[in-house]
């Protein structure tokens, strides 16, 4: 859907189409009737946006096949679907039964990872509404932390200097600009918009910014208006937004102790013997074997580490195992409109304040937004969708939410126009 910004300027939103499996282009095209089109008529617009998600293999056939671009453009138009935006976070297998670390896999140091993008690049210069300004696509932040040393973070400098050229040469072929985010997320190289503006500026930044994930943000624990004014005092742009809120617990640790004899007689606490239920308990019922949750602590946003083992952890189960102190956030994505029950709740504040900071003002701070809840088919059993019907339900209700949150703050629908 489109919105205006009262600078003038359009706001693409739309959702990310990585929560579903498919990875060939007969069963993307099954997945806009499935979902796409469900979610649109749910909102009662002319016209959707997606953030889709395309696999490297199809990636490479829609590249190198220009009669197949235009099919899936006009695919799209057809069912009043259009794209401005792209995620080539995960390579491929995205919704395999485990996952976990291999989505950073290949990195920022490989060739492979350039020829990905660049193939993005190509197709959605040929998928873009004529009346776009630009496109992007977002991907991950260099690498996994380790290993990472002088050696792999020359070779990914080097590799970025291929990708803005690159890019640099798909608009010279085709006239439209393409943009490319990388995404901070807990554990990577780039965890932190402090890490991002040391690591990524002095990039290209005509066509390489920071695609910036409001779940991670708040993994981070980094207040949005620090982390929006360090970006741009380090002359990185936004050149995407990812609509998404994490799980939080304000003091995880306590029912577990309560729930361990020992634990509890060694609590400097002698009230939380007895306990029952609580944070610690609930989360439990989140922890699953496809994604990892990086669970963080408020330490990681003042240390010299954002992953230090006192206050962080790469997966939910670990940190609950290490007992670390809270509050904690968890790097879950969790339905916008649909906040965890008590005790647990979602950063839903820090989406807000992110939001205020990128378009409360004169200007719009960015111009693509995609909300990105690919977690449906993971959430605890009694809030997971049974049904394709169920799930477009539950992605409309969350754009319904972001469309709101974001005409709280100004932006409206342009007229003529059925948001």
């Amino acid at each position: 859907m489109r919105l205006r910004h009262r600078d003038g300027s359009t706001v693409h939103l739309g959702y990310c189409t990585n929560v579903h499996p498919a990875e060939d282009l007969a069963g993307i095209l099954r997945q806009l009737d499935s979902y796409a089109v469900p979610v649109r008529e749910r909102l009662g617009g002319d016209l959707l946006g997606l953030g889709l998600w395309l696999a490297a293999p199809v990636a490479a056939e829609l590249a190198a096949d220009e009669t197949a671009r235009r099919r899936l453009r006009t695919e799209l138009t057809v069912r009043g679907l259009e794209v401005v935006t792209l995620n080539g976070f995960p390579y491929a297998a995205f919704q395999a039964p485990v996952v976990k670390g291999a989505v950073y896999q290949p990195d920022w140091t490989t060739a492979q990872r350039v020829t990905y993008t660049l193939n993005l690049a190509r197709v959605l210069a040929d998928l873009l509404p004529e009346d776009a300004a630009r496109g992007s696509v977002s991907t991950l932040p260099l690498a996994w932390r380790t290993p990472w040393d002088t050696d792999r973070a020359d070779a990914a400098r080097r590799r970025l200097d291929e990708l803005a050229a690159g890019l640099a040469a798909v608009e010279r072929e085709t006239g439209r600009p393409v943009r490319v985010g990388f995404e901070p997320e807990p554990g990577c190289v780039v965890e932190t918009t402090r890490q991002a503006a040391m690591l990524l500026s002095g990039m290209d930044t005509t066509r390489l910014g920071v695609c910036l994930d409001l779940a991670h943000l708040a993994c981070a624990w980094e207040e949005p208006a620090e982390a929006l004014a360090r970006l741009r005092a380090a002359d990185l742009p936004v050149v995407k937004v990812q609509v998404s809120a994490a799980l939080e617990a304000a003091d995880p640790t306590a029912a577990l102790e309560a729930a361990d004899p020992t634990a509890a007689l060694e609590s400097a606490d002698p009230g939380s013997a007895g306990q029952s239920g609580g944070d610690g308990e609930a989360l439990r019922r989140w922890v699953e074997p496809r994604f990892l949750h990086q669970t963080r602590g408020p330490g990681c946003a003042h240390g010299d580490d954002p992953a230090d083992p006192a206050y962080a952890a790469d997966d939910l189960d670990a940190a609950l195992d290490a007992r670390l102190p809270g509050p904690w956030r968890v790097h879950y994505h969790v339905p916008l409109h649909a906040p965890p029950e008590p005790p647990l709740t979602a950063t839903l504040p820090v989406l807000r304040a992110a939001l205020t900071g990128l378009f409360a003002g004169e200007t719009a701070g960015c111009d693509h937004l995609d909300v990105e809840t690919y977690t449906w088919g993971v959430l605890p059993a009694a809030r997971r969708p049974g049904t394709d019907a169920e799930l477009a339900a539950g992605i409309a209700a969350e754009l319904a939410f972001a469309r709101d949150e974001l005409a709280a703050i100004g932006l409206e629908t342009p007229a003529g126009v059925r948001a």
